[in-house]
């Protein structure tokens, strides 16, 4: 028994903030932004928490398949910005959903949560433990911006996706292989300064402004091409397949740089490299199944095509998942 997607979706705050927004108010260029990110826009939440972000794409992933809120088993939410340190998310979002016979929890890995958590939600399923998991993965990295820092603050966007995971019969279809992976000794050089038990809030760690993203791009930035880079052509070799046999590319959505030297890597042509960062920018957990859920909503990707996911974040962590498409086409109501 092998665990598919049965279903997704995607939902951004409506309210778009271009480059030019960002260059009324801090030392930047609609320029210096685009040709070092590949970003245009993104979009960010006026109110609420990630719960509330998500809550669409729960709502249209369960429509899309036919079932209720009642018939989902686990609800796992991938964020690094939850509604609150506690509860956790899932129970807020299992709440609003209504999927009252659903347990869960969270799963913090950053920019890896989305893979991270759909291979703890395979395993879940395919073990059995489940019918299901409601797998929703995304961040309101708005909440947590220095929107002084012109290092950060262009960078991410709020939104997110979700999945339906689901057993199959067919043992050629689902997520085939996957390569995950750690490095405690990245936290130094990205990392949220205060508000954990190391460091709870106060007046001090407001006063010095340790609540929101603290990055060191170069570090990362290296880290992250030859991360995202190495397991996926990994994974390829290990798998036996070549560039002809991978339909899409799916990368995380941090810079467009790092995408392009991952499909290098691999001998991918830029048609087959899902890329909306110029649109979303890094909506950290939320920028894998975003794509995801695009490429079926245009009907780019067809049931039986092999996708290559790729990820690196904080912690490091990072990783790759081979992936044999298991849905058929979107009905055309769904196609954008």
């Amino acid at each position: 028994m092998r665990a598919t997607i049965t279903a997704i979706a995607h939902s951004v705050p409506p309210t778009v903030y271009d480059n030019h927004w960002f260059a009324e108010r801090i030392d930047t260029t609609d320029e210096w932004i685009r040709t070092r990110t590949g970003i245009i826009e993104r979009h960010f939440a006026t109110e609420g928490g990630v719960t509330d972000i998500l809550l669409p794409a729960a709502e249209a992933a369960l429509k899309q398949r036919g079932i209720t809120p009642l018939d989902v088993d686990c609800i796992i939410v991938a964020t690094v910005t939850p509604d609150r340190i506690f509860p956790a998310s899932a129970a807020i979002l299992q709440h609003k959903l209504g999927a009252t016979n659903a347990w869960g929890f969270d799963l913090a890995a950053a920019c890896s949560g989305f893979l991270y958590s759909l291979i703890t939600a395979s395993k879940l399923v395919e073990s059995g433990a489940v019918r299901n998991v409601l797998l929703c993965s995304g961040d309101k990295m708005s909440a947590i911006l220095d929107f002084d820092d012109r290092a950060t603050s262009v960078l991410f966007g709020d939104g997110g996706g979700c999945v339906l995971i689901e057993p199959s019969a067919d043992d050629n279809l689902g997520i085939m292989d996957f390569i995950l992976r750690m490095d405690g000794a990245g936290e130094v050089h990205l990392h949220q300064k205060a508000g954990g038990s190391l460091r709870p809030p106060s007046l001090e760690t407001v006063t010095n402004r340790e609540h929101y993203v603290y990055q060191e791009g170069q570090a990362v930035f290296k880290a992250a091409v030859k991360g995202m880079a190495d397991v996926s052509y990994e994974i390829m070799e290990r798998n036996h397949l070549t560039a002809d046999d991978v339909a899409w590319l799916i990368p995380h959505q941090a810079n467009l740089r790092i995408i392009d030297a991952t499909a290098e890597r691999m001998g991918l042509s830029k048609e087959k490299v899902m890329v909306n960062i110029d649109r979303y920018g890094n909506t950290t957990a939320g920028t894998i199944p975003i794509c995801l859920s695009e490429l079926y909503q245009q009907r780019k990707i067809k049931k039986g095509d092999y996708l290559v996911l790729s990820s690196f974040g904080a912690g490091y962590t990072w990783g790759s998942i081979l992936l044999r498409w298991s849905m058929e086409d979107a009905p055309m109501e769904e196609v954008s």
